[in-house]
């Protein structure tokens, strides 16, 4: 996280030149207008800075093959931010910004289709558009890396959603979230997919982990869709700009209604449903093919999120996902069966509960779900995983992380999420690095706990990791009990001594002004 918070800064600078159009268009609509220009700019900055460096050292600024050797986009004079900027106080300034964005999808094709091209609108301010633009122009965008636009596009978004009202978060993952569920999964290799992949964060994480581990980016192909047109723009945007190769169709899609994967059998399944959406359609659903272990409520979708998920497993498979805390002991609308049905088909591998602030408008409670498709044995790089049939870890995280904010918590990637990633890889039987489990994995009172699918049947499938693990362990002072006791009783008997001092004294002091007692 050190990095996020290291230039926050720049986020900062740009919401509040975004910010100037509030008030003038709707928030869904001016985040549009506002992330476009970001990614204009953004991409012009990476252009010049390689065009200036051609220019001193090759003479061969203007060779379009330059630029996409070393993935960067090539953009064209028209699109160029200073051309841009120098018709911000035009009335035609929307034209100019619309033949840019043409003009830029038409030199590169993995934008076709992607970026806006209605700036010319009538109902688009140009005074303030303009001003946007020489705001937008102060902060410089190059050198900051290829995170930058997924940065400030999270940071948009969790602002935008505060704007939205209550919900419009849950399509924003956390970072700390995102590289727990990497961490924790380990996706190597193979096909990873994400039925509801917001701005795409579960890829570009997946990415940074095979980078950081010595892999190969090409060892994995990306699968996923999005039903929000926004944010789908956004995704590929984001995916294009680091250069990653993916499937999230060709359109934004509804996962239950229009699943553009229906036959995908991923190897990683990483996900953030929304939470407990009521309006999903389930009623028209009620005999599908996904609901093996029940048809969710037409009420609350999380449970066909999860048997979505568990559908489209390949026969070795795991999924890690995000749910709204209700999910691990609800039994409204048949939940309670359909999770019962889950933890007997031995697919529920793993439970975390996290601690609360993490999202940034979202404020209900969250947990992490792992499931696999086979825990009988199965390898993960070079490590042989144990048979972990008929038993699942529970690991209570909500004491860890830090305050990065007033508001809102994150996790340190050496304190926290290393010390749950390594209990679950070594409850795995995989090798470890954290001090508290080289030895291999144990219970912790208070933090995680192995349970048999016996226990879990006593409480009722309930998966709340709380119910398990116990009361954290009290550091042992050496005192017997009786001692304790003695200096107990003690500290109370002087208490009370000090407690009747002080009321004698009051009495005193009242009488002395005409209280009688």
């Amino acid at each position: 996280m050190a990095s996020n918070t290291a230039n926050l800064g720049i986020e900062q600078k740009l919401w509040a030149a975004a910010d100037k159009m509030r008030g003038h268009m709707d928030s869904a609509e001016y985040k549009h207008v506002a992330l476009g220009l970001i990614f204009l700019k953004y991409i012009s900055d990476a252009f010049q800075e390689k065009h200036a460096q051609l220019a001193k050292e090759e003479g061969t600024e203007e060779d379009r093959d330059e630029y996409i050797a070393v993935n960067v986009f090539w953009v064209p004079k028209q699109a160029r931010w200073e051309f841009i900027r120098g018709s911000a106080k035009s009335s035609t300034i929307g034209k100019v910004i619309d033949d840019a964005m043409s003009a830029i999808e038409a030199e590169n094709p993995s934008l076709k289709g992607v970026l806006p091209r209605d700036y010319a609108r009538p109902g688009l301010d140009k005074y303030r558009l303009g001003e946007l633009i020489d705001l937008i122009s102060t902060v410089g965008m190059g050198g900051t890396g290829k995170d930058i636009l997924g940065r400030v596009y999270e940071y948009f978004l969790a602002h935008f959603a505060s704007a939205e009202g209550k919900g419009g978060g849950e399509f924003y993952t956390p970072e700390s979230v995102v590289r727990l569920l990497v961490e924790m999964l380990e996706p190597y290799n193979g096909r990873v997919y994400d039925p509801c992949c917001g701005s795409g964060g579960m890829f570009v994480q997946s990415e940074k982990f095979i980078e950081e581990h010595g892999g190969k980016r090409d060892d994995i192909s990306i699968y996923g869709q999005e039903s929000n047109y926004t944010t789908w723009r956004l995704c590929r945007m984001n995916l294009a700009i680091r250069g990653i190769a993916n499937n999230i169709g060709s359109k934004n899609a509804d996962t239950f209604h229009n699943n553009l994967h229906k036959d995908i059998k991923a190897d990683f399944i990483l996900a953030n449903p929304p939470f407990n959406i009521s309006d999903w359609g389930g009623d028209r659903l009620r005999d599908d093919v996904r609901w093996k272990y029940g048809a969710p409520p037409v009420g609350n979708a999380n449970f066909a999120w999860v048997q979505h998920m568990a559908y489209h497993l390949a026969p070795r498979g795991f999924a890690g996902f995000v749910l709204a805390n209700g999910s691990m002991s609800s039994n409204s609308g048949g939940e309670g069966e359909i999770r019962q049905k889950l933890i007997e088909a031995d697919l529920v591998d793993c439970m975390v509960a996290l601690p609360g602030q993490l999202f940034y408008s979202v404020t209900i409670p969250v947990c992490l779900w792992f499931l696999a498709k086979d825990r009988s044995n199965g390898l993960i790089k070079k490590s042989t995983l144990r048979d972990r049939r008929g038993e699942v870890l529970f690991i209570d995280a909500r004491k860890l992380g830090y305050m990065e904010d007033r508001t809102h918590r994150a996790f340190d990637p050496k304190k926290d999420i290393q010390y749950i990633a390594d209990c679950y890889h070594a409850w795995r039987n995989e090798k470890v690095t954290h001090e508290a489990f080289k030895g291999g994995y144990h219970d912790i009172p208070g933090f995680c706990k192995a349970a048999k699918l016996e226990e879990v049947r006593e409480h009722g499938y309930v998966l709340t990791p709380g119910r398990y693990v116990g009361a954290e362990e009290q550091e042992d002072d050496g005192e017997t009990f009786d001692t304790k006791m003695q200096h107990l009783t003690g500290q109370l008997a002087e208490q009370m001594q000090q407690s009747q001092a002080m009321d004698k004294e009051i009495k005193k002091q009242l009488a002395k002004v005409g209280y009688g007692f």
